[in-house]
């Protein structure tokens, strides 16, 4: 990036010095047309710095992309290596060691939460890659929203936290007409998120309620929130906070992206604001979707 830039100044200094000097040859052989050489010098000067900018901007947020793609190969790498080294060990430990049945079965169930994550990032990766496309239209059919927000929280609790963390309020039989597929990727990226974000066994609040004709979903968390700057940019692709090799907290980037673009093709909305004391809402609103 640094030779890039260095070769891009160079080339701009260049320019501008053949400018002005041929300038100079024009206005020194031909004075009497002084006023329009300098006029249309000037013109020229403005749009050609306005093009070595915008240039100059392009190429600034092409190594940015390039860069995130970098961060999410190395997000991806780890976080399927970890699982299915999990997963490994697991099963050595069952074929090599004579464990009774409980045993086993805490082996296994472990080893299902691992091929859980896996599942959950192929999903998010496969989706991503639809989504894509924007002729792309999400297949929609009519289910119990809250029998599968119920199903995603008694699924990522098990992997939280032994204690009961992750506090439920939903409306009961709420039906919505959409991608049953996209929007379980939607409410498990959210309540994962708030789990990844929180301390310890803190305390996630889920929320689903009918308003009227519109429908409403917020997961609450007391983690450490999101700065009012980064607010816009959580959505982006790729985008996260820091270094792939430094940051503590596990994923790729996609989540939140998905969500908003999933919401967007379902004519629904998001936003996130602060929680008190600390932590993030999310709120999720449905409009004329709520039966």
């Amino acid at each position: 990036m640094r030779k890039s830039l260095f070769l891009f100044y160079f080339l701009i200094f260049y320019a501008i010095t053949q400018l002005l000097w041929w300038g100079y040859i024009l206005i020194k052989f031909e004075p009497d047309r002084k006023g329009m050489i300098i006029g249309e010098g000037l013109i020229f000067m403005l749009i050609f710095t306005w093009g070595a900018l915008r240039l100059k901007k392009q190429v600034k947020r092409e190594h940015e992309i390039n860069l995130q793609q970098q961060n999410f190969l190395l997000a991806v790498t780890h976080e399927l290596k970890s699982p299915l080294a999990s997963v490994k060990l697991y099963i050595q430990t069952i074929l090599k060691r004579e464990l009774d049945h409980e045993q086993q079965k805490v082996f296994l169930s472990n080893s299902l939460k691992d091929i859980e994550r896996l599942d959950d990032l192929v999903e998010n990766v496969l989706l991503s890659t639809k989504l894509e496309n924007r002729a792309y239209q999400l297949p929609k059919e009519s289910f119990d929203m809250t029998e599968l927000v119920e199903q995603i929280i008694d699924r990522l609790q098990k992997n939280a936290c032994k204690t009961q963390v992750i506090k439920a309020e939903l409306d009961e039989h709420i039906t919505l007409m959409a991608d049953k597929f996209a929007i379980t990727n939607v409410i498990t990226n959210l309540i994962e998120n708030a789990v990844k974000y929180s301390p310890a066994c803190g305390m996630i609040s889920v929320k689903l309620k009918k308003d009227q004709d519109n429908l409403l979903f917020s997961v609450a968390d007391h983690g450490i929130g999101i700065p009012d700057d980064e607010k816009k940019l959580i959505f982006n692709k790729f985008y996260r906070v820091g270094s792939e090799a430094t940051r503590k907290t596990k994923g790729t980037g996609l989540g939140l992206y998905i969500v908003r673009t999933v919401l967007q093709k379902h004519n629904a909305s998001i936003r996130v604001k602060d929680n008190s004391p600390s932590g993030s809402i999310f709120e999720v609103t449905f409009e004329n979707y709520a039966k």
